[in-house]
């Protein structure tokens, strides 16, 4: 496997990468659901059409990483599908939302999955965790009443692809994520109780979120039946990355 980039997703499928050959996965593009600087599109954009240039002459499959954020499911009421119609609500959105159809139209043997939001150890600031927890540290952190967000552990999200690829999966669009998305008001209790602080809450704008259906990742992962994807989920991954009360006072 020929992992392109060097960031936090790329680091932990590194240890895959000695058994998948023929596969090139983009790990390099825009992962910030709040990015908005054309600059940064553009040059993810550049770098998927080079991608593309290249695995139509080596016959090599072609893995991308897209969002199942609300960025792409931002319509209300069934769960979000892989085929089911998609309304992008923000730039990222968009721009996800683009390439995937770039990809699709393309000849190359393509991968397309659509990430919820990774959990795991040296994330980037902008993310998820570390934002929230950096948050509730300062003593106080902002709540979007309504929204909801799906987490899961980066192991499980290695565990996922190299099953995939060990399969031959290809030219299709997956989502990779719990199915459980749990009300942000949940998310900061637990990350609250594992920081041993509690922070002042303050309300933003009520937004709706929509859920995400895994039923074609776990038709295609059997595995994903044994990773405990199920309501409380959540908890168990903050556990992982998070310290103990008693280590954080």
């Amino acid at each position: 496997m020929d992992i392109i980039g060097n960031g936090f997703l790329a680091r932990h499928l590194r240890s895959i990468a000695h058994g998948h050959r023929g596969v090139v996965v983009a790990a390099a593009g825009v992962s910030a659901a709040l990015h908005t600087a054309p600059e940064a599109f553009r040059r993810e954009a550049d770098l998927v059409r080079d991608l593309v240039h290249r695995c139509r002459r080596t016959g090599e499959r072609l893995v991308f990483f897209s969002t199942a954020s609300s960025g792409i499911y931002s319509t209300p009421g069934r769960p979000g599908t892989e085929d089911g119609e998609v309304r992008p609500a923000t730039a990222y959105g968009r721009h996800k939302h683009a390439l995937e159809q770039e990809l699709s139209a393309s000849p190359v043997d393509c991968l397309v999955l659509r990430l919820a939001h990774v959990v795991g150890p040296a994330q980037p600031a902008h993310q998820l965790l570390p934002a929230l927890a950096a948050q509730i540290r300062s003593g106080s952190v902002r709540i979007f009443p309504g929204a909801r967000r799906d987490l899961i552990d980066v192991a499980d999200v290695v565990s996922v692809v190299d099953a995939l690829l060990t399969a031959g999966v290809g030219r299709t669009i997956v989502n990779v994520a719990s199915g459980c998305a749990e009300p942000i008001e949940h998310i900061v209790d637990h990350i609250q109780l594992r920081l041993g602080r509690t922070a002042r809450w303050t309300y933003g704008t009520p937004v709706v979120t929509q859920d995400i259906d895994i039923t074609r990742l776990r038709t295609l992962v059997p595995a994903v039946d044994a990773m405990g994807f199920a309501p409380g989920y959540f908890r168990a991954v903050l556990d992982a990355y998070l310290p103990s009360p008693q280590l954080s006072a």
